[in-house]
């Protein structure tokens, strides 16, 4: 894709929040300059291996470039500050104040770049009582809300399956570099982007927030089903489950017809949305007392062609194998020197009347081995020899 066609973004990140938001700008045609110390992106060294090579780091930095520098080191930092005259954009996850320590903070890189928008992503950001404490993925679902709003009501907190906190904060930190380069249009003058993983996990709890403003408590742990709406959770079937999601009174009266109980839309019980959710086991009997009696595929077909939305649950495997996905193009390819043809999962959004066709990024980046290209094609000079890049130990796996 080209819409971030002769954008230049130097990428100080590692592991997965920042790497993860410049693939999302790599997807777009962005010229991503991954930054490197001699060890490397510690997730060169976590699993899964195929061949030796990290399938987790060659999927998450797809069409980047690696450079091999040392920050401590007087002429690679003159370096780095020469590619961030020449830059668009800097993405970096440090804790805060080691970009400072290092002479690589939004104040050194702007004083030499004063167009330069420069991303910083961090457990708590730049500001706070907790802008310096170590963070991860775990410690943010924990301390936002939101773990304490998953899982059953009989069961403890639980945590997202996937690490939603490094994700959602790359999302952030790609969409703040898109509309800070869209002010810098107008402007002529970069910003800093300052996006925390505890902020972005926050700031999805929009339902569990609009329960709390009207009544001054939680919904709490609820399992599958919505707080607010009836019936609306996942349902046995003969073989398995049925998710079933009914939100307003016409698709309600769809479902008792459904469920073989059509006077039930009448009820005076069940008037409303909030009625429905405060009598929802009456509801939930009518549910059940219909699915099990289905397995999930005929549960499925009954109520799509009843105008009721339900589907079956499917592990991620399945939802890439779905002909939805294939037509979607959520899974791209990319050829590896040693992983050979490797799948990704593409970034989400779609541009109508951008021709596509199958979806083929660049690979991964070798450790170093895009210096002296980055060096001549950023700086218009081949001053500098590649750099020697020793196998590097592996790193441990937090």
């Amino acid at each position: 894709m080209t819409l971030l066609n002769d954008v230049k973004v130097l990428d100080l990140s590692r592991v997965l929040a920042g790497p993860y938001c410049t693939a999302m700008l790599a997807d777009l045609g962005a010229d991503v300059v991954k930054v490197e110390s001699r060890h490397g992106d510690d997730a060169r060294h976590l699993g899964p291996f195929q061949d030796g090579e990290s399938v987790y780091f060659a999927q998450l930095n797809r069409g980047k470039r690696s450079i091999v520098l040392d920050l401590k080191d007087p002429a690679d930092h003159a370096t780095l500050l020469d590619l961030a005259r020449a830059a668009d954009v800097v993405v970096e996850n440090f804790r805060p104040g080691v970009a400072a320590r290092l002479g690589v903070d939004h104040a050194a890189l702007s004083a030499v770049n004063p167009r330069l928008v420069y991303a910083s992503i961090s457990g708590f950001g730049q500001s706070g009582p907790l802008a310096h404490a170590p963070a991860y993925d775990l410690v943010v679902q924990a301390m936002s809300g939101l773990m304490e709003g998953t899982g059953t009501a009989d069961g403890g907190p639980t945590r997202v399956g996937e690490s939603v906190g490094d994700v959602i904060a790359g999302l952030y930190a790609a969409w703040g570099i898109t509309a800070a380069l869209f002010e810098r249009e107008r402007t002529d003058v970069g910003r800093h982007v300052d996006v925390a993983m505890f902020d972005s996990l926050v700031s999805l709890q929009v339902t569990a927030m609009s329960i709390l403003t009207a009544s001054g408590a939680l919904p709490g742990r609820v399992g599958n089903r919505h707080p607010v709406s009836a019936p609306f959770d996942t349902y046995p079937t003969r073989d398995g489950l049925v998710a079933i999601a009914v939100a307003n009174g016409s698709v309600f009266a769809r479902f008792c017809a459904l469920v073989g109980h059509p006077q039930a839309a009448d009820d005076p019980r069940f008037a409303d949305d909030s009625a429905r959710a405060a009598h929802r086991h009456d509801i939930e009997a009518l549910a059940t007392a219909w699915s099990t009696g289905l397995t999930t595929e005929q549960a499925v077909a009954q109520a799509e062609e009843a105008g009721v939305p339900a589907a079956p649950i499917w592990d991620l495997a399945q939802a890439l194998a779905s002909e939805q996905a294939a037509h979607r193009g959520l899974v791209g390819t990319f050829e590896h020197p040693v992983l050979g043809r490797t799948p990704y999962l593409t970034q989400p959004v779609r541009f109508p009347g951008t021709a596509e066709g199958e979806l083929v990024a660049a690979s991964s980046p070798t450790l170093g081995a895009d210096r002296d290209e980055v060096v001549a094609g950023w700086l218009g000079d081949e001053r500098l020899s590649p750099a020697e890049t020793p196998p590097a130990e592996p790193a441990s796996r937090h």
